[in-house]
């Protein structure tokens, strides 16, 4: 029996194994095989040839202590359809299993570098990466939220973890991680690798906004300009791998106060922060125009501030510092009156304009029912467009109610009529003519 050691060396290329690993797998499989083959010895061994592929079989004995107690060669002329399929499924097994030991031995304590492979099969559980000389895996857990892989694309990721267990790929790789923005600048900008610029705070939240916080060693080096790049192209790149997340670059300080103020950028302008160091918290006070900046689309801003610096941070505008609520009531009751009791002790310090008993006649009345019989009495009749008196007429009449009530009469008083004590007839004015001409029938007034 022999092998074709031509093929075997192609395989080995092609899977990237060495010859005596595939050799080893052959060699496991053709065990397999032998014990499936009818009138097989219950043990066996299997020697290859390296230069020819010779392959003998060995049919072996073992006592109670397991010791070879006769050897014998058993090589078979023909392997059944069973052996042969038995072969297979071994020698794929042990490839897998050489190839995973393989992989684990390359990237072992490789863990959080920077690697570059080919899409190679998407859905929603998983991805899997072609590194070259291995495969990864990335879980959706460990992708950025709403990204769109094509297969065939090129991406970078981050070596999260390297099994030497378990089912699947050994590499374990994430886009999602925080370090994954780290290992990306330290690509892109030399100052970070060659140790002049340190990234000292950065907080993510993947697919959205990222928060870094920079300091330069050397001073005549800009720490945030030198992760910008002429025109922002070196941050540039960094948001093209990452779809368009946005990044926010600040100076790193080493006072907490000053670092929080950096940290709430884009915001400016800000009054005051108060720490607290025991409670690690922070109150920043932001001027009104900026406060919904500095909280962010839902509490992103201030959220991934507080992240990175580790401080809670709370956001108050200037015109409420103290954080009072609308709706909450001072504690010290003295100052305490809410607007509606200071309106009732207002209303009730005030001088009452209500008439006393003693006073009432000289008020005037103030319903229809109150007024005086001989004011109703004297009260002129319901007046028309036609028979309104004029100016001089109402003044005679006022004059006249102040000395004595005086009953209403048909005839309409004159500013200039003096005063009588019976009514005088009233001539009846002569219409005919101006009825038949046309004209409007004016009445006159009696003395």
């Amino acid at each position: 029996m022999q092998f074709d050691m031509e093929a075997l060396e192609q395989l080995c290329r092609e899977r990237g194994m060495e010859l005596e690993t595939m050799l080893d797998a052959v060699a496991n499989g053709l065990v397999s095989a032998y014990k499936r083959s009818p009138g097989a010895a219950e043990e066996a061994r299997v020697t290859i040839d390296a230069d020819t592929g010779d392959v003998v079989v060995y049919g072996q004995e073992l006592d109670e202590d397991g010791n070879v107690t006769r050897e014998w060669e058993d090589t078979p002329t023909d392997f059944g359809r069973i052996a042969a399929t038995t072969f297979k499924q071994v020698f794929q097994q042990r490839t897998r299993e050489a190839k995973r030991e393989q992989v684990f031995d390359i990237y072992q304590g490789r863990e959080s570098e920077l690697v570059t492979g080919m899409i190679q099969q998407v859905d929603h559980r998983y991805s899997m990466l072609d590194l070259g000389d291995a495969e990864a895996i990335m879980p959706s857990s460990e992708r950025i939220p709403y990204e769109r892989l094509e297969r065939g694309a090129r991406v970078k990721a981050l070596i999260l973890e390297v099994r030497e267990e378990g089912k699947g790929a050994p590499i374990v790789v994430s886009r999602s991680h925080p370090d994954f923005i780290r290992k990306l600048f330290e690509l892109e900008v030399p100052e970070i690798t060659e140790g002049i610029v340190e990234i000292r705070g950065l907080a993510r939240e993947a697919g959205h906004r990222t928060k870094v916080a920079v300091h330069s060693n050397d001073r005549q080096v800009d720490a945030v300009g030198a992760c910008v790049g002429a025109r922002g192209s070196r941050v540039r790149q960094v948001v093209n791998e990452l779809r368009g997340e946005k990044i926010d670059l600040c100076e790193w300080q080493e006072d907490p106060k000053k670092y929080i103020a950096e940290a709430l950028s884009p915001v400016k302008g800000i009054r005051d922060v108060i720490i607290d160091e025991e409670e690690k918290k922070a109150v920043v006070i932001v001027p009104d125009n900026q406060l919904s900046l500095a909280i962010g689309k839902d509490g992103q801003n201030a959220r991934l501030s507080a992240r990175m610096t580790g401080y809670g941070i709370e956001i108050r505008p200037e015109s409420n510092p103290d954080g009072i609520k609308p709706d909450e009531a001072p504690k010290d009751e003295e100052a305490a009156a809410t607007p509606a009791a200071a309106t009732e002790e207002v209303v009730a310090e005030a001088p009452t304009e209500e008439p006393t008993p003693e006073a009432a006649p000289e008020a005037g009345p103030e319903t229809a029912d109150e007024t005086p019989p001989a004011e109703q009495e004297a009260a002129p009749p319901e007046e028309t467009p036609e028979d309104a008196p004029d100016e001089a007429a109402e003044e005679a009449i006022d004059a006249a109610e102040e000395v004595a009530p005086v009953e209403a009469s048909e005839a309409t008083p004159e500013a200039d009529a003096p005063e009588i004590d019976e009514p005088v007839d009233e001539p009846e004015p002569d219409t005919t003519e101006a009825a038949a001409e046309g004209e409007p029938v004016e009445e006159e007034a009696g003395a």
